[in-house]
């Protein structure tokens, strides 16, 4: 598995596995008319726009064939009222290549950058019924505050947890 800083040209492939892997773990979770109206090309085009702002990190998991398999992204936390503080905004993988060690790759990368650029306390949003929160607690995140969420007219309970020294 290589991971490595995402580019343009990996927004196709960043934006099917976003559309893929909410498909997956979202089932059941969030409302199917939203999961059905996810599409490749709308998901793409998001990817395009945050890989140009530059204003996040963003980095890719390639397969052996150069296919990407996962991605995760963060940058500054903007709204926050802890200084040098960063954001872990998504950490995706496709369904048959999750437990195989890409999410500890991408959360090592993710939290090298962090401390790079100077980030102690890192917060991860993460909605209560997504079994993906026993990963971030693996990795020591602590429940820091809980807050709800609508998505097509559904209210969801987000936990947030966070890491105050990375």
């Amino acid at each position: 598995m290589k991971i490595r800083e995402a580019n343009i040209s990996d927004a196709s492939g960043i934006g099917k596995v976003h559309v893929d892997s909410w498909r997956s773990t979202y089932k059941g979770i969030v409302p199917d008319e939203y999961l059905n109206n996810m599409t490749y090309e709308k998901r793409e085009k998001l990817w395009i726009n945050n890989i140009s702002a530059q204003d996040q990190y963003i980095i890719v998991a390639e397969d052996e064939t150069g296919q990407i398999v996962g991605f995760a992204s963060g940058g500054k936390r903007v709204t926050n009222e802890h200084e040098d503080s960063g954001d872990l905004t998504s950490i995706y993988i496709l369904e048959e290549f999750q437990g195989q060690g890409v999410g500890t790759q991408l959360m090592k990368e993710m939290f090298a950058y962090f401390r790079k650029v100077g980030y102690h306390t890192i917060f991860v949003e993460v909605l209560k019924s997504n079994e993906s929160k026993f990963f971030y607690e693996a990795f020591e995140a602590v429940h820091n505050e809980t807050s709800s969420i609508t998505i097509q007219g559904k209210e969801l309970d987000l936990l947030i947890y966070k890491w105050t020294e990375i």
